[in-house]
C-alpha cells in the first residue's frame, strides 16, 4: 500500500482531535520552551554586549598594561590614531574613616573618561564636579556597599594612603563596570593627578594601566590590533576593543547558557518519557482499529505509517507551541530581566536558538515515539478475538533499535557543536544518560519489590493493596520514576555540588586559610611589618616573599598561546616570585633546585600540576615579560602548588639574580586569631597607610555570594525539568484512573470503606515518590560526588537538608499527582463501574 493511503488513514484517524494528546503536547512544548528561552536570553546578551561593546569597554579598543603605565613612545603611537585618549589606573586599597577600615577597588581617571557612556551619581551633578579639588582636598564617589560600611555621608572626607579625601557622591552607574571584571571590593573613582603624595602608586605596586582610544569611524579594528600586538611585541600589552568589550563576561554568559540548555536537555527527556506514555496509551487504545486495518489487508509499513504521519504532525505542532513560548515569554520578561541583569540585553526575534531548540525538540520527539510505534507492526487480525499482542516482544525490531541510537548519538553530537564545549557536553548528557539508567533499573526493581512485599504484607490490607498496585501496569510506576527521579536527580546534583563547594569555601576553608593577605609592602617597611606581627602572641603564623607580575608569552622560543592553547596560565598576567632556598613545606617532584647565591642564567621551578597541564618538560624554557622587559629561564624543577587553603602559591617561582633589580613589593599572609585581627589591621594601616589588607573571610562571602547565583540559575532550569515531570506524573495518574474507579468499585463491594481504599492510593503514590526521590537523590550525588570529586577536586559530603527535601518533594509531588484522580474514584459508584464491565 502506498504512503498517500496511510496519510488518508492518518487524517480521519486525527478527526478526533487532541483527545489523548494534551499530555504529549504538554511535555514536548514545555522542553523546548525551557531551551528556546535559555538561548534567546543568551543571544539578547550577546547582542547586548556587542551593541554597547564600546561603551562596556570605554573606548573603541583598550591597551592594558600590568605595574607600569605607557612609555612616551607607546603613548605617541596611541595618539597618532586615536582622536582621543584616556588613561586609567587601577588597583585596590584600603578607605580609612577613623578606626574603621574597608577594602575598595580604585579607579583612578583623567579629564577625558568616560570616552563613551556615561556616569550616574547621586545625588546628581557632573563627574567633574563631584571630583574637583576643593579646599586643598580632592573629591570621590563610591558605591553605597562602600560609603554605608564606612558611615559615610556626601561631604564627610576620608583617607586613601597617606591622603584626606572628600566624599561627593554616590557612585549608581559605572559605564565600563562589566569590562572589570570580579573585583573584591566596591569601586572608589577619584582623578589620577589626586593621587600624588598619597603613596599609593610607589615602585613595584600591584595596579593596571589602562588606555582607552576613540577611533575614528573608519578604523579596521583587526588590522590595528595586529599591527598593535606588532609594534607592542614582548611589551606585556593586552587588547581588547569593542568587538567584544568584556571578553570574561561574554564568555560566562556562554558557557552558563550552554549548561542551562544541557539542563534543558534532562527536561526534554522528561518529557520524552511523557510523550513516550502518551504515544503507548493511544496506540493501545487503537488496537482494535489496527487490528481492523490488518484484517482489511493493511501490510505493517501501512500501520507504522499511519501513527508515525499523526505522531510527526502532533510533534511539529508541540514544537512550534514551544518555539512561540520560548520566543515570546523572554519578549514579555525583557523589562524585569534587564532591572535584575547588570548587562545591556537587546530582546528581540532570535532566529539561531529557536532552531537549536526546534532541533532538539524534534530528534527528542523522534527517539521516543519510535519505541512504541514500532510495537504498532506487530497487532495482528487475530487480536480482534483474543488479547493477541499482551504477548508480543518487548523489544522493537533491531532496525528501530539502530535508528533510536543513531539519533541519540546525533542529539549528543549537535549539543557539543551547538555549545562548543565537548568537556562539559559530554559530562552533562553522560550524567543524564547514567540517571536515566539508575532510574530505568529502579522502576524495574519497585515493582519487583512490591510483588515480593505483597505477600508479606497479609493482615494490612491497605498496605497490600498499594503494592498490589504499584507491582501492576496501571500505576505506570515506570513513568513515575523515570518523569519524577530525573527532575529530582538534576535538583538533587545542583544541591550537593553547591553544598560541598559552599562547604569548602565558607566551612573548612576558613580554619586552614590566613587572616589576611597584605599587598604592595615596600621592601624597606619589611623590618618593622614583620616586627609587628613577630611580637604578636595571637599571630600563630606570617609568610612573606617577593610579589612581581609577568606575562607568559613564550614557551621554547614559541608563542605560548601556541603551546598551550587557552589555558588559564598563559591568557594573562601571573604571579612571578624569587626565592634563595625552597619554602621547607615545599614538595619538589621532579627535578632540582638551584644552588644557593646561584647568579648564572635564569632559572625556573614552575607548579607540577600546571605543568603537565601545558605539556612542559624539564629543561624547557618559558619567556617571561616582566615590566616590559623580556626574560628567558629554563625549568629545572616540578613542585606541588596547593591554591585550596588560600595561602600563597606561585605557579611560577625563579632564583633571585634573574630578577635583580626589578621594582616590586612584598606579599604577606598573617594567620591570626580572630578577635586580633582588627588590632593587627588598626596598627598596620596606621603605620603603613599605602598597605592594603584583604581579610581572607571577606573574599570568602564574596565568592560564595556569586556561587549563590550559580547555583539560582542552575536550580531554575532543573526546576523546568521537574514541573514537565509533575506533567507526565498528572498524565501517568490520569491513565490509571479508570484502573483505580474499577479497583475502589470491587474494595467498596466487598465491603472496604472510603477511608480504606483512600489510604490505599495515598500510600500507594508516597511509596512511590518516597522510593523515587531515594533514587533520584542516590543517582544526584553520585553525579555531586563526580563533579566535586573530579571537577571541583574537593571533598564531597552528603548534605543532608538538601537530600530530605528532594526525597519530601518526591512524596509531596506524587500525592498532588495523585489525590486530583483517587477524589473521581473514590465517588464512582460501584453499581455503575461494574455494569459498564460487563
Amino acid at each position: 500500500m502506498s504512503l498517500r493511503l496511510a496519510a488518508r488513514f492518518a487524517r480521519r484517524e486525527m478527526r478526533g482531535g487532541l483527545r489523548g494528546f494534551r499530555l504529549f503536547l504538554a511535555c514536548l512544548a514545555l522542553g523546548v520552551a525551557a531551551i528556546a528561552a535559555v538561548g534567546s536570553v543568551r543571544s539578547a546578551i550577546e547582542a547586548g554586549l556587542e551593541r554597547e561593546g564600546a561603551a562596556i569597554l570605554g573606548g573603541a579598543a583598550e591597551l592594558d598594561f600590568t605595574f607600569r603605565f605607557a612609555t612616551p613612545d607607546e603613548r605617541d603611537w596611541m595618539q597618532a590614531r586615536a582622536t582621543r585618549v584616556s588613561e586609567i589606573a587601577e588597583f585596590r586599597s584600603m578607605a580609612v574613616v577613623g578606626d574603621e577600615r574597608a577594602l575598595t577597588q580604585i579607579k583612578a581617571i583623567d579629564d577625558a573618561y568616560p570616552l563613551v557612556g556615561s556616569v550616574a551619581l547621586s545625588p546628581e551633578m557632573p563627574l567633574t564636579q563631584a571630583l574637583a579639588t576643593t579646599g586643598g582636598i580632592a573629591g570621590a564617589v563610591m558605591e553605597r556597599a562602600l560609603s554605608d560600611r564606612l558611615g559615610l555621608s556626601p561631604g564627610d572626607t576620608f583617607q586613601l594612603g597617606t591622603k584626606t579625601y572628600r566624599f561627593s557622591a554616590l557612585l549608581t552607574r559605572e559605564p565600563d563596570s562589566a569590562a572589570s571584571g570580579f573585583a573584591l571590593g566596591p569601586r572608589t573613582l577619584l582623578y589620577r593627578d589626586a593621587l600624588d603624595g598619597a603613596g599609593l602608586l610607589a615602585s613595584g605596586t600591584l595596579f593596571n594601566s589602562k588606555y582607552r582610544l576613540d577611533l575614528p569611524p573608519d578604523t579596521d579594528l583587526e588590522t590595528l590590533e595586529a599591527e598593535a600586538k606588532e609594534q607592542f611585541t614582548n611589551s606585556g600589552m593586552r587588547w581588547t576593543d569593542a568587538r567584544n568589550g568584556a571578553p570574561g563576561v561574554a564568555q560566562f554568559v556562554r558557557r552558563l547558557s550552554a549548561f542551562l540548555v544541557l539542563v534543558g536537555l534532562s527536561g526534554l527527556a522528561v518529557g520524552g518519557v511523557g510523550v513516550s506514555a502518551a504515544v503507548r496509551a493511544y496506540l493501545n487504545g487503537k488496537t482494535g482499529t489496527i487490528a481492523t486495518l490488518r484484517a482489511l489487508g493493511a501490510d505493517r509499513a501501512t500501520i507504522f505509517q499511519t501513527y508515525f504521519i499523526q505522531i510527526g504532525i502532533l510533534s511539529l505542532l508541540g514544537v512550534a507551541i514551544g518555539l512561540t513560548l520560548g520566543a515570546v515569554v523572554p519578549l514579555l520578561l525583557s523589562p524585569l530581566i534587564e532591572a535584575r541583569l547588570p548587562l545591556p540585553t537587546t530582546f528581540a526575534l532570535y532566529p539561531r536558538p529557536l532552531i537549536e531548540a526546534g532541533i532538539y525538540g524534534l530528534l527528542t520527539a523522534l527517539a521516543f515515539t519510535l519505541w512504541p510505534l514500532a510495537r504498532s507492526e506487530d497487532v495482528r487480525a487475530a487480536t480482534l478475538f483474543r488479547d493477541a499482542w499482551s504477548g508480543t516482544p518487548r523489544l522493537p525490531a533491531p532496525r528501530y533499535l539502530v535508528v533510536i541510537a543513531l539519533i541519540a548519538a546525533l542529539l549528543i553530537g549537535l549539543a557539543g557543536w551547538f555549545n562548543g564545549s565537548w568537556f562539559l557536553t559530554l559530562w552533562t548528557l553522560g550524567g543524564i544518560a547514567g540517571a536515566l539508567l539508575i532510574l530505568s533499573l529502579a522502576a524495574l526493581l519497585i515493582r519487583f519489590l512490591a510483588r515480593r512485599g505483597a505477600r508479606i504484607a497479609r493482615g494490612h490490607p491497605r498496605l497490600r493493596w498499594a503494592l498490589a498496585a504499584i507491582s501492576g501496569t496501571g500505576e505506570g510506576a515506570g513513568a513515575v520514576v523515570l518523569s519524577l527521579g530525573l527532575g529530582l536527580s538534576v535538583l538533587a546534583a545542583v544541591g550537593q555540588i553547591d553544598g560541598n563547594l559552599r562547604n569548602a569555601i565558607t566551612g573548612n576553608l576558613p580554619d586552614v586559610a590566613p587572616s589576611y593577605f597584605f599587598v604592595d609592602i615596600q621592601k624597606d617597611q619589611m623590618a618593622g611589618y614583620t616586627e609587628r606581627l613577630e611580637n604578636d602572641p595571637a599571630v600563630s603564623r606570617i609568610q612573606s616573599v617577593p610579589m612581581l607580575r609577568g606575562v607568559v608569552t613564550q614557551i621554547n622560543g614559541i608563542p605560548a598561546t601556541e603551546v598551550a592553547g587557552d589555558h588559564w596560565v598563559v591568557r594573562g598576567d601571573r604571579g612571578v616570585t624569587y626565592a634563595e632556598t625552597p619554602d621547607p613545606e615545599t614538595k619538589i617532584t621532579a627535578g632540582e633546585w638551584w644552588p644557593t647565591d646561584y647568579t648564572g642564567p635564569p632559572l625556573i621551578s614552575f607548579a607540577a600540576e600546571e605543568a603537565e597541564e601545558m605539556g612542559l618538560v624539564l629543561g624547557d624554557t618559558l619567556t617571561i615579560n616582566i615590566l616590559g622587559r623580556d626574560i628567558t629561564g629554563t625549568i629545572t624543577s616540578f613542585r606541588e602548588v596547593d591554591f585550596s587553603t588560600a595561602g600563597i602559591g606561585f605557579i611560577l617561582t625563579m632564583n633571585p639574580a634573574a630578577l635583580a633589580g626589578a621594582p616590586h613589593t612584598f606579599i604577606s599572609t598573617v594567620y591570626a586569631e580572630e578577635q586580633a585581627e582588627t588590632a593587627i589591621l588598626r596598627d598596620l594601616a596606621s603605620a603603613y597607610p599605602n598597605i592594603t589588607a584583604i581579610r581572607v573571610r571577606d573574599a570568602i562571602d564574596r565568592v560564595a555570594s556569586v556561587l549563590a547565583g550559580l547555583a539560582a540559575a542552575t536550580s531554575y532550569g532543573a526546576l523546568a525539568t521537574l514541573l514537565t515531570g509533575f506533567i507526565v506524573l498528572i498524565g501517568a495518574a490520569a491513565a490509571g484512573a479508570d484502573a483505580r474507579t474499577y479497583e475502589a468499585a470491587v474494595l467498596k463491594t466487598l465491603g472496604a470503606s472510603r477511608a480504606r481504599i483512600a489510604t490505599s492510593f495515598i500510600l500507594r503514590a508516597a511509596l512511590l515518590g518516597l522510593f523515587a526521590g531515594t533514587v533520584a537523590l542516590f543517582a544526584g550525588a553520585l553525579g555531586g560526588w563526580a563533579v566535586s570529586t573530579y571537577v571541583m577536586e574537593t571533598d564531597f559530603t552528603l548534605i543532608w537538608p538538601s537530600a530530605l527535601a528532594i526525597i519530601a518533594g518526591g512524596v509531596l509531588a506524587c500525592v498532588l499527582a495523585g489525590l486530583g484522580f483517587a477524589l473521581k474514584s473514590l465517588n464512582a459508584r460501584p453499581a455503575q463501574v461494574l455494569r459498564a464491565r460487563e
